[in-house]
């Protein structure tokens, strides 16, 4: 088969790598595999390999995608093999499929992600609770994203909610679960719910000490290995 789709995983020695860091780590390790990968015409070729949908700095991930191409056929076996040897620390490939035919673009295909975060807290839950509560029960909650280049945008987070945050505690934790709509208007980061509960809800915990980890991404339900 000339194409594939991989299912890898971001963990926490690239934690504080960018998306674009990450994505050219992965570029290396293809090239080390010295199999026939292809690459676009013009002027700046670049490798014909795709991501679903790239992560915050900070953020690590159980299950992310990638679909790469080759100029002949490859051997999926042979592939899973030699790419295995050169992923560095905190990348796994778990598992790889053939594309055949047409299919829609691993960016353009999720429309879901969910997430869990997980903050040390040694307070008092309610107080966390009940800030969850009134922001589930809210029908609509206002978050300001400020960017160097686009200035500052507000944004309705419950539009892109497909359920209830949930939160519990676990030993000296708490964790919440998260699910995002995305779409092709946009979406939030886990990090801006966090902050949107804290700001307009008064939960008492400190974000900077979150540690978010995406636990998967799909497309009507199922993950794009699935499809």
């Amino acid at each position: 088969m000339k194409k594939f789709r991989t299912e890898i995983t971001k963990g926490e020695e690239l934690r504080y790598i960018s998306h674009l860091d990450y994505a050219s780590a992965i570029e290396r390790s293809i090239r080390r595999t010295k199999m026939p990968v292809a690459f676009s015409e013009g002027f700046n070729p670049h490798m014909k390999i795709s991501f679903a949908s790239a992560l915050a700095l900070g953020v690590t991930s159980a299950t992310e995608y990638m679909d790469v191409e080759f100029k002949t056929d490859v051997d999926l076996d042979e592939f899973c093999e030699k790419i295995k040897q050169q992923l560095p620390p905190g990348v796994q490939l778990l598992q790889a499929k053939p594309l055949e035919g047409k299919h829609q673009s691993l960016m353009a295909m999720i429309d879901l992600a969910t997430y869990q975060i997980t903050i040390p807290f040694a307070g008092d839950i309610s107080a966390v609770e009940k800030a969850v509560a009134e922001y589930n029960q809210a029908e609509t909650v206002m978050y300001t994203r400020y960017s160097p280049k686009k200035g500052k945008k507000e944004i309705e987070i419950k539009q892109y909610m497909s359920q209830p945050v949930k939160v519990t505690q676990k030993n000296d934790d708490i964790v919440f679960d998260v699910m995002i709509h995305v779409t092709p208007a946009g979406s939030i980061k886990p990090g801006e719910v966090l902050k949107a509960l804290v700001d307009n809800f008064a939960m008492p915990i400190d974000v900077t000490e979150a540690f978010i980890h995406r636990i998967g991404l799909y497309s009507g339900g199922k993950t794009p290995i699935e499809l």
